[in-house]
C-alpha cells in the first residue's frame, strides 16, 4: 500500500512539530491558569506520558512489525472487535484533524486575516494538505525535514532579542504552591503528549526500524525541552500577566524593538506556526488516510485522500460551534479523551498481545 520509506530521524522530524505546533501558542496560557510561576515545570511532567506512549507504540510494533494498529488490533482481539476499535481511533483521528483545522484558523483570522471568511482558511489548507498526503510518506518526511531547522531556531531567536527584556525574578518562588499546581497545568500539555502514538502509522515504513524507538524518545526530549523554553521565555517577559493573554508567545513577540526598526515580529511568529500547523495536519490527515484504506482492506490509500479530507473539513464545523467552545473542548474533554485512545487503549492491546504470545 505503501511503497516509500523515511529514516527514523525524518520520523522525529515529523513528530516534532506535529506536537509542538498546536502547543507553543496557547500552551503558556493554559499551563500558567493552574501552575503560575511554575509553569515551566508542567510540561516536563507531561512529556512522561509522550515517553510512555512511544514504548508502547514501539512495543506493539515489535510484535507486529509490518502493521499498523488498524490492521494488529483484530490479530490481538479478534476482526469484529478489531473493526470497531478501528473505527474508533478513525473518527479520533478525523475529529482531532477537524479541530486542528479549526484552531489553526481561528487563529488566523482573530490575529490577521479578519475579514476573510473562516471557511476559505480552512479549505485552502485541507486542499495543500491532501497534495502532500496524496504524494506519499516519503514526500511528507521530506516537507518535514526541510521545515524544521526553522521551527526550531525560532526561539533562540527569540532569547536573542528579547533578553535584554527578560526578569528573571517572575520565576520565584519555585514551587511555592507544593507539586500540585504543576501537575494541573500537565493535564492539557499531557494530551498533546500521548499523539505521539502517530509513530505506529509510521514505523512499519521506516528504512532502519530498530532505530525507531531511539528517535521517538528523542522527539519527546525536544518537545519537552522547547515547550520548556517557550514557558520560560513567556513568563520572563509577561510575568503574572501570562493567564490573561490568550497567545502569550504572539504577545511576547510584539514586545521585540531593536533601535525601534527590527520591531514587530508576531508576523514571524506567524509564519513559523502555519509551516508547524501544516506538518501537524499532514501527519494526522496521513495517518486518517492510510487507516481507512487499511480498515476498508484497499490495496492504495490514495482514492480515498479527498474523501478524507472532506470529512475532516466538515468535522471542523461540526466539533465545535466557536471560539469559546474550542478552548472547552481543549481544556476539559481533549486530555482524557486522548489519553484514552492513544495511550491506555494501546496499553490494553499491548498486555493482551503478550499474553497471547506467551500462550
Amino acid at each position: 500500500m505503501e511503497k516509500g520509506k523515511i529514516s527514523s530521524l525524518q520520523m522525529a522530524m515529523m513528530m516534532f512539530p506535529t506536537i509542538v505546533a498546536t502547543g507553543v501558542l496557547g500552551v503558556p496560557s493554559i499551563t500558567a491558569k493552574y501552575a503560575k510561576n511554575d509553569l515551566w515545570l508542567s510540561p516536563i511532567l507531561a512529556s512522561l506520558i509522550g515517553f510512555v506512549t512511544v514504548y508502547i507504540a514501539y512495543q506493539l510494533h515489535k510484535l507486529y512489525p509490518k502493521e499498523t494498529v488498524i490492521q494488529f488490533s483484530e490479530r490481538i482481539i479478534g476482526r469484529f472487535a478489531g473493526k470497531t476499535l478501528g473505527i474508533l481511533f478513525l473518527f479520533f483521528y478525523i475529529q482531532v484533524g477537524g479541530l486542528i483545522i479549526r484552531e489553526y484558523a481561528e487563529f488566523i483570522v482573530d490575529s490577521f486575516l479578519v475579514n476573510t471568511p473562516i471557511s476559505v482558511i480552512m479549505a485552502s489548507m485541507v486542499f495543500l494538505c491532501a497534495l502532500i498526503v496524496h504524494g506519499g510518506l516519503e514526500v511528507l518526511g521530506r516537507a518535514a525535514q526541510l521545515f524544521f531547522s526553522v521551527f526550531i531556531l525560532s526561539p533562540f531567536f527569540l532569547i536573542i532579542l528579547l533578553g535584554t527584556d527578560f526578569e528573571f525574578r517572575n520565576i520565584f518562588p519555585i514551587l511555592g504552591d507544593g507539586m500540585m499546581p504543576p501537575i494541573k497545568g500537565a493535564v492539557v500539555p499531557g494530551g498533546w503528549f500521548t499523539e505521539f502514538f502517530l509513530i505506529t502509522f509510521l514505523l512499519p515504513f521506516l528504512a532502519d526500524q530498530k532505530k525507531g524507538r531511539k528517535y521517538g524518545m528523542m522527539a519527546v526530549l525536544a518537545v519537552m525541552m522547547l515547550l520548556v523554553m517557550i514557558n520560560l521565555i513567556v513568563l520572563f517577559v509577561l510575568g503574572p500577566t501570562t493567564p490573561s493573554k490568550p497567545y502569550p508567545l504572539f504577545t511576547v513577540a510584539r514586545y521585540t524593538s531593536i533601535a525601534d526598526f527590527f520591531e514587530h515580529l508576531e508576523s514571524g511568529i506567524m509564519a513559523v506556526w502555519v509551516v508547524g500547523a501544516f506538518v501537524k495536519m499532514s501527519v494526522f490527515y496521513y495517518a486518517t488516510v492510510l487507516g481507512t484504506a487499511q480498515w476498508l482492506n484497499l490495496s492504495d490509500y490514495r482514492p480515498v485522500v479527498w474523501p478524507v479530507g472532506i470529512l475532516i473539513l466538515e468535522f471542523s464545523f461540526w466539533s465545535l460551534p466557536s471560539s469559546m467552545g474550542l478552548e472547552r473542548y481543549l481544556v476539559g474533554t481533549f486530555p482524557p479523551f486522548a489519553l484514552l485512545i492513544q495511550t491506555i487503549i494501546p496499553l490494553f492491546l499491548l498486555v493482551i498481545a503478550v499474553v497471547r504470545k506467551r500462550r
